[in-house]
């Protein structure tokens, strides 16, 4: 991997976290990894909202375009919640109901809107919450050895970080039925093959290298017309309708980026065959 690039060009700090362990590993590219020696293999309530901060601060960054999220070592991505401390609370509490986690779901990611892509680099299982991070994350790169699990209707739990919609969105109702309500495991090969990833690493120690060779490519794109692609993207999984989604997103973004700076240069650089020097977004 490259050399850490530090924070010394940003404009602002990263917020204080005990989750989560933080690297810049190549230009304007975060990397996120689950702290295992903080989390274990799950997430505690406090590190959901850690996670809120996190990626607010980094879609509010200047210097940052993409950021990967993975877990410490190869054996675990992210079991989900901690239920030890999931059943505690509900044993303290009256409102039994209420969620944990913030606006953006598990992680702050499962349910995220947000501005930037996040890729999910997978070093192992990823259980409950953190599946559903992967069923959110804009790009999955996983583990020859990784497998994907919906496991909480076996503890008399539900999916309930968005994963259950999700999943069914990806894979149809059936598939989806048989991954959310038997709990069974999927391989990083049966993955792939429902388009739940994008990239299965060569090894399971590469598969962090091989994120970040995507994160690059995207870094090196006009970050005006990441966040725009990103949005229509997102538009067309969110909307049922192909034409509407097409049409939400020219009338809410084509000027904005068109009137840019990045596409002023973007369209230079091609007409002088020159490598364009992208500026910071202001969408």
């Amino acid at each position: 991997m490259a050399e850490d690039c530090g924070a010394k060009n940003f404009t602002t700090l990263p917020p204080q976290t005990t989750t989560f362990l933080l690297l810049y590993p190549s230009p304007y590219v975060l990397l996120v990894t689950i702290d295992r020696a903080q989390a274990m293999n799950s997430i505690p309530i406090a590190g959901h909202w850690e996670a809120h901060d996190l990626f607010q601060w980094f879609d509010n960054e200047p210097n940052l375009r993409v950021a990967i999220i993975t877990g410490s070592g190869t054996k675990a991505f992210c079991a989900g919640q901690d239920l030890i401390e999931q059943n505690k609370k509900r044993a303290e509490s009256t409102n039994v109901s209420r969620s944990s986690h913030p606006p953006g779901g598990f992680a702050a990611l499962s349910r995220r809107l947000g501005k930037k892509p996040v890729i999910a680099a997978i070093n192992g299982f990823a259980l409950g919450g953190g599946f559903e991070i992967c069923l959110n994350c804009d790009l999955v790169v996983a583990s020859p050895k990784a497998s994907f699990g919906l496991p909480e209707s076996t503890v008399g739990l539900y999916a309930g970080a968005g994963g259950l919609a999700r999943v069914v969105r990806n894979c149809g109702l059936q598939i989806g039925s048989e991954i959310g309500l038997t709990g069974r495991r999927l391989s990083a090969q049966e993955a792939k093959g429902f388009h739940l990833v994008n990239v299965i690493a060569q090894t399971p120690e590469s598969v962090v290298e091989e994120a970040l060779k995507l994160a690059r490519h995207i870094a090196d794109i006009s970050p005006d017309a990441t966040f725009v692609t990103r949005q229509g993207l997102r538009e067309a999984w969110e909307t049922a309708s192909v034409e509407r989604a097409t049409q939400l997103t020219g009338d809410r973004w084509a000027e904005k980026l068109m009137r840019g700076e990045n596409a002023r240069i973007g369209l230079a650089a091609f007409a002088a065959k020159k490598k364009p020097q992208w500026v910071s977004s202001n969408l």
